[in-house]
């Protein structure tokens, strides 16, 4: 390991700062760095900008939920007088909207590292010591290995689809996050193994598309992780759209057969089922092992991940890592943060990683949203807690949307009266759950949320009544007064 003095000598190395990986927390890391003043450069795989997220994950699975919305609406507003007819899905269009939109923020995102002069360096990187990084050409091009120093480093490198063993992967048929979003065809019968967000998401899109949607998932509810009551009102919605949902079930096997690929189920279900697609979304691993990390000294787990202390310092002072690799949750919100930090420190900065809490948001159809403590950890851990539940259904918003299933829940400290976690269940519930995180970090109490005129009639004042729930000074619902 070197001196860390040596990171400072001017001139010593090719650049301050090298970041790898151009998601959002490496490019965000790669600008901050640059308007600090530093010689930036940020190595990428791919040709564009943007990473997983911009190019094969968040954006592009946003642009085709949103083409989903649309389709379900429509359909909707018939039994209120509103008729459309069957939609006509011009796949090539559609495609082109989706491609339109990632082009359009990663062009800006190259433009932006222009204009910051941070040099971007398409290829496959790989440390060959504390202070050096050797970068191989990346997909699609054309350039010769090559060796660059660096003073400091960010790695950026997220994370990948975990391929469950002993299925058929050489079989277009079978698809995994990316490939699903390909949206080669609208498949008759499709199977999703994973009920998780991703898996649901793309659920999602595909029967709103036309696709008959199976979902399997190994754990007894939805979207493990989420409060069961938050899950609810989505599972029962899809429950009525999907062909089946199998809970604590696993596939065992996948067969390939001409004209069809044969899954084969066991569990609380069991039997053989035909599908001509199946998408596999049974969560992510991080690419800590994919960089020769060693080489530089830097610490790895058995799994991949890369240890990092408050400052996003790894065991190496002069490299840093964020986002996915450096653990959960895996969500490009929380690498965009990291990556501001970690170029801070590396500009000699006391900046630090501590966030209260990180919200997580289920683009589903209702969207499912939460963040801080959830009820079920809350009893886990023996919290002193109450809630205020405000269900969509005494929502004239709602109500006016036909969308009255969804409920805003509070979770709130018992003796300091301080909110200290959020979960909605909705359309839109990841939009109106920033204020729930903004009001955890602030140490809002009850009153403060219910005090707080927000604008009728909308599903934001959801929030402020969850809080008068709590508070027992509701008017909107009858709530029996608690005997003192």
């Amino acid at each position: 390991m070197s001196d860390s003095n040596e990171t400072s000598v001017p001139g010593k190395f090719d650049y301050d700062v090298v970041v790898v990986g151009a998601g959002p927390g490496g490019y965000t890391a790669a600008f901050r760095a640059a308007d600090l003043g530093l010689r930036v450069a940020l190595i990428e795989r791919f040709p564009a900008l943007g990473g997983v997220c911009l190019n094969v994950g968040c954006i592009p699975s946003k642009a085709l939920l949103h083409a989903g919305r649309v389709i379900d609406e429509a359909a909707a507003m018939e039994e209120h007088g509103v008729s459309f007819g069957e939609p006509f899905i011009d796949l090539d269009k559609l495609r082109g909207f989706k491609d339109q939109v990632v082009g359009k923020l990663t062009g800006g995102l190259a433009g932006m590292a222009k204009k910051r002069k941070v040099e971007f360096i398409q290829g496959v990187a790989a440390f060959t010591g504390s202070h050096k990084i050797s970068v191989a050409g990346g997909e699609g091009s054309s350039d010769s290995d090559g060796e660059i120093s660096f003073a400091q480093a960010i790695i950026a490198v997220g994370s990948r689809s975990l391929e469950l063993s002993g299925l058929p992967w050489g079989d277009h048929r079978l698809m995994d996050s990316t490939s699903a979003l390909e949206l080669e065809e609208i498949p008759h019968q499709l199977l999703v193994i994973g009920g998780g967000i991703i898996g649901l998401e793309m659920a999602s899109v595909y029967r709103a598309l036309g696709s008959k949607v199976t979902v399997v998932e190994l754990m007894p509810q939805l979207m493990p992780g989420a409060d069961p009551d938050l899950v609810k009102p989505l599972q029962r919605r899809i429950s009525k759209r999907y062909e089946a949902i199998h809970l604590e079930t696993k596939v065992t096997r996948v067969d390939v057969a001409d004209d069809f690929l044969v899954a084969h189920f066991e569990g609380k279900y069991s039997g053989v089922d035909n599908f001509d697609r199946v998408l596999v979304a049974v969560g992510r691993v991080p690419n800590g092992g994919k960089i020769k990390a060693k080489a530089a000294g830097v610490k790895v787990t058995s799994r991949g991940y890369i240890p990092v202390d408050h400052q996003l310092r790894t065991n190496v002072p002069h490299i840093f890592a964020i986002g996915d690799v450096v653990g959960q949750p895996m969500l490009a919100h929380k690498a965009t943060h990291q990556g501001k930090v970690a170029a801070e420190v590396c500009a000699g900065m006391k900046s630090a990683f501590d966030a209260r809490v990180i919200p997580s948001v289920a683009y589903t159809d209702p969207e499912v949203a939460w963040v801080g403590v959830t009820e079920a950890e809350a009893k886990e851990k023996g919290l002193d807690y109450g809630f205020g539940r405000f269900p969509w259904a005494a929502s004239g918003r709602a109500l006016g949307m036909d969308r009255s299933e969804g409920f805003t829940k509070l979770i709130f400290d018992q003796s300091t009266r301080q909110i200290i976690g959020a979960g909605i269940t909705g359309p839109n519930a990841g939009e109106l759950i920033a204020e729930c995180a903004l009001a955890i970090e602030m140490g809002c109490e009850a009153e403060d949320l219910s005090l707080t005129i927000h604008p009728h009639p909308t599903l934001s004042e959801s929030i402020s009544m969850a809080a008068e729930v709590f508070e027992g000074t509701i008017t909107d619902l009858y709530v029996p007064q608690k005997k003192s």
